[in-house]
């Protein structure tokens, strides 16, 4: 694989992992852009996969650090002690956990349906638009919530929410910061509580995946590769976090959305007239 597509690829999953753009969209679509070919066999696109999404995990660790060790250390405690009144931190960080349940459940119970049946190229395109669409008309209302006000309800509708992330095109970040909005939070806020509902799960998903790659072992010749895409996948996805939670508090997800209707009907154009 050339070094120089590992760095494509991992900017792009860096920076379209926390952007509301979708990140498996767009790595399905770049490589048919361009007409790369790097990947021999599934299992070697995954193995990548995993190596990228390492970097994106390991960044927004790095961003959050003083949050998740506030809710790691409250969350523990909250099991351990039993505290009453129950302590805001602790909750939180267990109803962050249940967020991510369904779309856990759910990927791993459909992987290989997801896998074949959809990525296709007018379907990301489609569901780009469709969301995109969906998250302008919902940024437009007026959220004064705060993380602080997130319940057991909030929890199983934003996770609930993203379980349709699965489809590439949709965007994780995407349709749970529209749920979020939906739900009466801030933009702030819902930025934060995706990215941060982004960590259980794909934790989750690194180590589930990185256990097969373990026992496969890393693909010949893709280690250099796999380096280079956790390392700008990481700093790219620094960057997002911070880039994105900056720009909210003043703005809105306008520019994401044009982003997002301008792509998709460019991918439509592009099947329509076979030109890929």
């Amino acid at each position: 694989m050339p070094i120089l597509h590992a760095i494509v690829l991992g900017l792009v999953q860096g920076l379209s992992e926390f952007l509301p753009i979708s990140s498996s969209g767009h790595l399905l679509l770049v490589p048919w852009l361009f007409g790369w070919d790097d990947f021999p066999t599934p299992s070697f696109e995954k193995a990548f996969d995993v190596s990228l999404h390492m970097g994106t995990l390991v960044a927004a660790l790095l961003y959050f650090r003083r949050d998740v060790k506030t809710y790691v250390r409250e969350g523990v405690r909250l099991v351990v002690k039993r505290e009453r009144p129950t302590n805001p931190e602790g909750r939180l960080a267990w109803l962050l956990v249940l967020s991510a349940l369904p779309g856990a459940a759910v990927g791993a119970l459909f992987e290989k349906s997801i896998d074949e049946k959809l990525g296709k190229p007018a379907l990301i395109a489609v569901s780009l638009i469709v969301f995109g669409l969906l998250l302008a008309y919902i940024d437009r209302r007026v959220g004064e919530r705060k993380i602080e006000q997130y319940s057991k309800r909030d929890a199983i509708i934003v996770g609930a929410a993203q379980v349709l992330a699965l489809n590439p095109g949709t965007s994780r970040s995407g349709i749970t910061i529209t749920a979020g909005r939906f739900l009466g939070f801030n933009r702030d806020t819902a930025a934060r509580m995706s990215f941060l509902m982004s960590l259980p799960i794909t934790g989750g998903a690194v180590a589930y995946k990185g256990l097969k790659l373990m026992q496969d072992g890393v693909p010949p010749g893709f280690g250099v590769a796999m380096a280079v895409g956790v390392l700008t996948s990481g700093i790219a996805g620094w960057i997002a976090v911070w880039g994105t939670l900056k720009w909210v508090r003043t703005r809105s997800f306008t520019p994401f959305v044009v982003y997002r209707l301008a792509l998709g009907v460019t991918v439509l154009v592009i099947v329509a007239a076979g030109w890929r």
